[in-house]
Order: C-alpha cells, then sequence, then structure tokens
C-alpha cells in the first residue's frame, strides 16, 4: 500500500502550500468542525480541573528536568530495559534508524508489518523505505488506515484524518474494501475497518509502534490512544520494534500521573485516554518475545544545545496549539509540508532539518500567543518562532543581494522612502493615488493585481484614507488657532 509522503526537503514554501489548500472549502470545513469540536470538549474537562495551572506548571518541570538530565536518564532507561529483556538500539539520523529496522525486520523473515500510529516513523520515511525492501506495511489506527488506503497524507497529531469527513471516507472504504453498498454510518465504517484489520492482527507476526513516553526508572514505554487497534499490536506479535524519539524520557513512573492527565485533556478532552499501554522488556510466554527499542536523535541534540529553542522538546504531542490557532484553522496541515504541523511543527520541523529546510514555517503564525496559553507544558512557541525568524534572516543576509528579489526590493524601496519625512509624504500621496484605482464603493480594496494579490486573493484591504493622520493634526491646530 502506498500514499503519499511529506518530506519538508522538497515541500514548496508554505505560503505556495497554504494558497492551495486556502481554495478547498471543503477540506476548511472539516478542519475548523473538527477543531471547534475538541476545543470545547477541551475547555469543559480544564474547567473542571481546579489546578489546572499548577498541573501545567508541575507537567513543565518534568519535561524541562528531563531534558536538562537527558543523557543520564537515556542511559538508565537502556540500563533498566535491557535488564528486562529488551534491546536498545541507538540511531543518529533517520537514516540509520531506518537501516536498523529494516535489518531486524530481515532477521525475522519479515513480508508484512502492523504498525500503531507513529509520526517518528512518518519522520524518518519509514513506511516507503520498508515497501521499497518489499515489506507491507498495514496501518492499524483507524484515522491512519484511511489515509494510507486514501494515499493521503496527515493533516493533524491526533488526528491525522481530520480533514476527511464521513462521506470521504465510505467513498474510500468501498473502493478499497470492495464494498459498494457501504453507508457513512460512522458505526458501519469502524466495523468494516476492525474486519479489514483483524486478519492482519492475527496473522502478522512483527509490529512496530511508537511511544508516547518511556520511563527511565523502570525501561517502559508507553502508548495512549483512543481505539484499542494499538493493544492488539501490543499484545498478539512475536516481535515489536519501538521507534521513539530521545526526547520522550521521563525520570520516573510517578510522573505518568501528571503528564497522562495534562495530554488526555489536551488532545481529546477526556480525563483519560481509553487505552493506555504501558510494557516492560519480555515476558516469557506473555505478549512479543522479542522487543527492540530504537532511540532517535535525528537533529535532535542539536535542538537540546540551545537553551531558546530547547523547549521545543518538551512537547507531548497533545495538538493543543494546532487546535487553537488561526493560521492552522485555515490551512490545516498539509501547507507545512511535515508530519508536524502547526505552531509545534513550525518551530519543530526546522530545527530538525538544521534551519536547511522549512525555513519559511516560522514565519506561518500571528504570533497571537493562543498557542503558549494552551500548551500544557508551557512551551512558549512565539519565544521559539521570533528566535528561529532571526537565525532566518541571518542567513540571508550571508547571501548575496539578490536584485530579482520582491522582498528585497521592497525592503530596499522601504528604507528610501523612510529615510526622509519628504519621502515617506510623497510615497503616501502615490500610494493614495494609485489605490484608489482598485477601491471599491465601500472603502475596501478586493483584488490588487500581481504581488498584492499574495494578500487580496484571502483577504481584503481597507483603501487608504483621504486623509493621513498627520494632515488630520495639522488641520485640527489649525482650527484651535
Amino acid at each position: 500500500m502506498t500514499r503519499a509522503v511529506m518530506d519538508p526537503t522538497i515541500a514548496p514554501p508554505f505560503p505556495v502550500a497554504a494558497l492551495t489548500v486556502l481554495r478547498d472549502t471543503q477540506l476548511r470545513k472539516n478542519v475548523a468542525h473538527a477543531t471547534d469540536v475538541i476545543q470545547a470538549k477541551r475547555a469543559l474537562l480544564v474547567a473542571e480541573k481546579k489546578d489546572w495551572q499548577q498541573l501545567r506548571t508541575a507537567a513543565a518541570a518534568i519535561r524541562a528536568h528531563a531534558l536538562a538530565n537527558l543523557g543520564s536518564y537515556l542511559e538508565e532507561f537502556e540500563k533498566r530495559c535491557t535488564e528486562a529483556g529488551g534491546v536498545v538500539h541507538w540511531a543518529a539520523d533517520a537514516a540509520e534508524a531506518r537501516a536498523i529496522i529494516l535489518k531486524l525486520l530481515r532477521e525475522e523473515n519479515a513480508t508484512e508489518v502492523i504498525k500503531i500510529k507513529t509520526m517518528t516513523s512518518a519522520e524518518i520515511q519509514l513506511n516507503p523505505a520498508l515497501e521499497a525492501a518489499g515489506i507491507s506495511v498495514f496501518e492499524t489506527d483507524l484515522a491512519e488506515l484511511i489515509l494510507q488506503l486514501g494515499g493521503d497524507e496527515p493533516s493533524h497529531i491526533v488526528a491525522p484524518a481530520l480533514h476527511v469527513n464521513r462521506g470521504q471516507v465510505r467513498e474510500i472504504f468501498a473502493r478499497r474494501m470492495g464494498l459498494q453498498n457501504l453507508s457513512d454510518d460512522p458505526q458501519v465504517l469502524t466495523a468494516a475497518a476492525r474486519t479489514y484489520l483483524r486478519q492482519k492482527f492475527l496473522s502478522v507476526p512483527t509490529a512496530i509502534s511508537g511511544a508516547n513516553f518511556l520511563v527511565a526508572e523502570t525501561g517502559s514505554v508507553a502508548v495512549v490512544e483512543s481505539e484499542g487497534n494499538g493493544r492488539m499490536c501490543l499484545t498478539l506479535p512475536r516481535t515489536m520494534i519501538t521507534l521513539a524519539g530521545i526526547e520522550k524520557v521521563l525520570p520516573k513512573f510517578k510522573d505518568l500521573e501528571i503528564l497522562l492527565q495534562v495530554l488526555a485533556r489536551s488532545a481529546t478532552g477526556e480525563r483519560m485516554n481509553p487505552y493506555t499501554s504501558l510494557w516492560t522488556g519480555v515476558t516469557p510466554g506473555d505478549g512479543p518475545q522479542r522487543f527492540h527499542v530504537v532511540l532517535l536523535d535525528n537533529g535532535r541534540s542539536q535542538i537540546l544545545a540551545r537553551p531558546k529553542e530547547r523547549q521545543t522538546l518538551q512537547c507531548i504531542r497533545c495538538a493543543a496549539c494546532l487546535n487553537t490557532c488561526p493560521v492552522y484553522r485555515q490551512t490545516g496541515g498539509h501547507a507545512y509540508g511535515s508530519v508536524y504541523g502547526g505552531p509545534i511543527g513550525a518551530i519543530l520541523t526546522p530545527q530538525l532539518m538544521q534551519m536547511e529546510h522549512a525555513q519559511t514555517l516560522p514565519f506561518a503564525s500571528s504570533l497571537c500567543g493562543a498557542c503558549y496559553a494552551v500548551c500544557p507544558v508551557k512551551i512558549n512557541i512565539p519565544e521559539v518562532l521570533i528566535a528561529l525568524r532571526a537565525q532566518v534572516v541571518d542567513q540571508e543576509r550571508g547571501q548575496p543581494a539578490r536584485w530579482f528579489d520582491p522582498m528585497f526590493l521592497g525592503m530596499k524601496a522601504a528604507n528610501v522612502i523612510f529615510a526622509s519625512a519628504r519621502q515617506f509624504r510623497a510615497a503616501q500621496w502615490a500610494s493614495r493615488v494609485g489605490l484608489s484605482l482598485f477601491t471599491g464603493k465601500d472603502g475596501w480594496i478586493h483584488r490588487l493585481p500581481g504581488l498584492g494579490a499574495r494578500w487580496t486573493v484571502t483577504r481584503d484591504l481597507r483603501g487608504i484614507p483621504e486623509q493621513s493622520f498627520r494632515q488630520w493634526w495639522a488641520a485640527r491646530d489649525k482650527e484651535q488657532m
């Protein structure tokens, strides 16, 4: 089964990708409805927690402490996991992680693998690599299955198929499962997916998972989900391979008490995730008898080394920032060109790419601060966005002058205009005369030519008033004399 691949190294700039999405009214409607529902549920359950702010503070402190001492906690996790019968592998980058997993699958003579939803595997483009090696991959998370069968890409961290409505799901299932008389009733669609996957659960002996958390104290892995399909993957196969970013580690088992509370409420508006699975190593006669953990760096160490940007790694992938973001609400996740969309993706993806790709993402924000207000681990996303914008500007300063670049020319023109009051007043007059040709009777500009169309294609622009503030002030002074 093949699907589209989100690759930040070849993705178009955010403004270009967003323009296509903005024209898809059905997708925008689906995203707006889904995020509204999630936000309403979250608000109710957060309101009932009188100590919510204290929980946020505690969760942020746990994550910050873990990152400040990441090396020692990762070593402790490796020791405890190994003692329990697991095998820990270290991957410096995506290529090494893919090679390790492929080697393990070759040792198992695997031709098929079932997967629990894991964004980390999408980050390293694991599915295409396995399929190119002749290993069929079957997603078992319902949303991921919808996208896989539809050849689509995820658009949300928690609800990857958030942009797809049930009518579209019915069409995908009917076409790919051969169920032409299928209705769009959610229970019927769920039953169809369950039937489709059941044979795979019972027959495929190898599974791949991600991890919501790693517990250093016990060497345990924790996965939370809403359906139970993940638990089927964790218990039935003979071999389990877990791929986890190195930042997922927690110091103590008791830390889960805090993190699971804020995660469930922030992610899906629930008091507790319906399925929370924890496993430690191998238990003879119970569950997988071969257990491997692949710890992935892939740029995380470089982020860890920068104090201000380090807080990016505190993320617990709840997607609360996506649900509240006015930019994400209009564009959905596809415009970000990465499995990590929304505000967290705008700061995480460029850093994972060592600022060589996705440089437009830090500018895909209004800096309104809504993401910071809802983040359960208090990541100051606007602060990091500003820091990354500065890095992008610094990179561009080192480039030769690009006289063909409209932005460069615009900044040069602005430098001349703002150099003197006379030139500024002349530019005001010229703008008033020029833009009057495009100003409607209602005083708004609805369509501009050329580069100006980038603004008016999605919003209106108020026309320039007949009188500037300075002119009004001068006239006022004359009247009072």
